[in-house]
């Protein structure tokens, strides 16, 4: 192997070649080649004389900024229209664009701001990023890193602060508003024909994890229902699509002149969108008429409605056999419950013996068993005892208490019933299973988690009873703790109030549900005095 090396300097540039002589041992029988390798030397700056990889200006990075500014020429101060109300920027000309804070949307609307500049001045954005400042200040600072040729095709880079002043002017929709607030576009009425307010609730606390309601001009409370006020068409057009994708309903929509201006032919209407919602709720007992039960293939006729989405799950609780109903299917042959769940009756379960294998139907386990219970009032009066059926096989053991219908007593002036008068009408039927005799240890303890509402008036014609309504939303809180489905729907906040050292007063071995404290959120304060470990997220 022979190895030369020679040294040469050609445009201020130092090459090093290496001759190698490959045998035939290093070749496997191939012929000798020679192998060249180029190494890059460094020359001097020529303003400065430090040793630097040589470039088209022959000066060092530090030289070259001295003497070229490629943020020249560059804006670095604008102005942009900000609402208030409704927090959104202009697009000029007349567009309006609802943006987060520090959001990748708004870096990319602030970066366009400056294209136009950059392009007249050749130069190109590399990387840009928010610098943080004070939300009140009305400014948005952006940090953003430019690249320019210069001096003989050299390639530079730079970084420079760009400030945005935002002027503060109400979108034309806020505007309106703020001059007239009745002065609505859209209406949108919700009612349920039902004697309770749980759908409600529940649907309170959808629209607000989902922000349905977010341009809602105004929220009134009504006797059977709740109105929502939009300054938009299509606004309350979007709220009447959302409510259909989570409860069965069916709407219909009218309109009334304001307005009419005969010379430019330009015609103002107030829309009103009628929302029936269905009065089935959860945990209902149904009586389906002759006509449902061939449909759905002799199915009940006494049916449970186990859960209430955009559908209806209806479960016979003696045969476990099941059927879901949309919208259209509910409302084009409707009926009604026969009883709800403000008239369930506490039971005792006596004795119980499983019949039938665990099934899964939509993600809820049952157990079909037979069941002997007592209601809890005749104790100390009677020794009725009902022998019953049950789907609740899995979850019920002898002394426990469960909650259920009693139509050995009841007295029923439902016309679909009277036409099985001639079958065999069960005495009671089990709902679930009860947890009142342990919550009355814990009445009056704060929980650890609470829900958020929405801002609503209440109507001057409606009449609501503050201890009933108080009454159906303690029976809510409870529904979202034995509920898990109904946890995964909503946001829950934790509970500033609580206090974690009554956790352990609790007597051991109660078995209570509760919500698990990893799905609590942080209820977010922005107020001075705000502690920042309050305003963590916990899961």
């Amino acid at each position: 192997m022979f190895i030369l090396q020679f040294l040469t300097r050609e445009y201020n540039t130092f090459v090093y070649i290496t001759f190698r002589y490959v045998g035939p041992s290093d070749m496997a029988g191939e012929s000798g080649m020679f192998m060249v390798h180029q190494t890059i030397g460094s020359v001097l700056c020529c303003k400065c004389g430090i040793p630097m990889q040589p470039n088209a200006a022959n000066m060092c990075v530090k030289c070259l900024r001295s003497e070229v500014d490629i943020t020249e020429g560059l804006l670095k101060r604008l102005m942009i229209v900000h609402c208030p109300e409704c927090e959104s920027y202009l697009q000029p000309p007349r567009t309006w664009i609802k943006l987060q804070l520090e959001s990748k949307e708004l870096l990319t609307f602030c970066l366009k701001k400056l294209q136009k500049n950059l392009n007249s001045n050749k130069v190109r954005i590399v990387n840009a990023e928010f610098i943080w400042t004070e939300p009140h200040s009305k400014r948005i600072k952006v940090k953003v890193k430019v690249q320019k040729e210069v001096l003989n095709g050299a390639i530079l880079e730079q970084t420079y602060p760009v400030e945005y002043v935002q002027q503060d002017h109400m979108c034309e929709s806020c505007s309106r508003v703020q001059a007239n607030p009745d002065q609505w576009v859209a209406s949108v009425q919700l009612r349920q024909h039902v004697s309770h307010r749980r759908t409600f609730f529940y649907l309170e606390q959808l629209i607000l994890k989902h922000g349905a309601a977010a341009s809602a001009i105004r929220i009134k409370q009504m006797d059977q229902g709740i109105d929502f006020f939009f300054s938009n068409r299509s606004h309350g057009i979007k709220f009447v699509d959302f409510v259909g994708k989570v409860a069965p309903v069916r709407s219909r929509n009218d309109k009334q002149l304001v307005s009419h201006d005969p010379k430019s032919n330009n015609y103002n209407y107030k829309y009103t969108f009628s929302v029936e919602i269905s009065p089935i709720c959860r945990e209902d007992l149904i009586c389906l008429p002759p006509k449902v039960v061939v449909s759905l293939g002799n199915l009940g006729p006494l049916v449970i409605c186990t859960k209430v989405t955009n559908s209806i799950a209806l479960l016979d609780p003696f045969t476990l056999r099941h059927c879901f109903l949309d919208a259209d299917q509910y409302w084009r042959t409707s009926f009604k419950s026969l009883l709800t769940s403000r008239q369930l009756v506490e039971y005792i379960v006596l004795d119980i013996e499983v019949v039938s294998a665990e099934v899964n139907i939509g993600g809820t386990r049952y157990v079909l068993a037979d069941a002997q219970v007592a209601r809890v009032s005749d104790f100390g009066k009677n020794d009725t005892i009902f022998s019953i059926r049950t789907h609740l096989g899995h979850l019920l053991n002898p002394g426990d208490y469960a909650l259920g219908y009693d139509l050995y007593g009841a007295n029923s002036n439902d016309i679909e019933l009277d036409k099985y008068r001639g079958r065999d009408i069960p005495e009671a039927i089990l709902i679930k299973k009860s947890f009142e005799e342990k919550r009355q240890k814990k009445r009056g303890k704060p929980r650890p988690w609470k829900l958020k509402s929405l801002s609503m008036e209440v109507d001057d014609k409606a009449k609501i009873d503050e201890d009933k309504y108080n009454s159906e939303y303690e029976q809510f809180m409870r529904d979202i703790e034995e509920n898990t489905d109904m946890i995964s729907n909503m946001s829950l906040y934790r509970n500033r109030e609580y206090q974690p050292s009554e956790m352990a007063s609790m007597t051991d071995g109660e078995d209570v549900p509760s919500v698990p404290l990893d799905q609590l959120l942080a209820d977010l304060d922005l107020s001075e005095d705000g502690d920042d470990d309050d305003d963590s997220m916990v899961d």
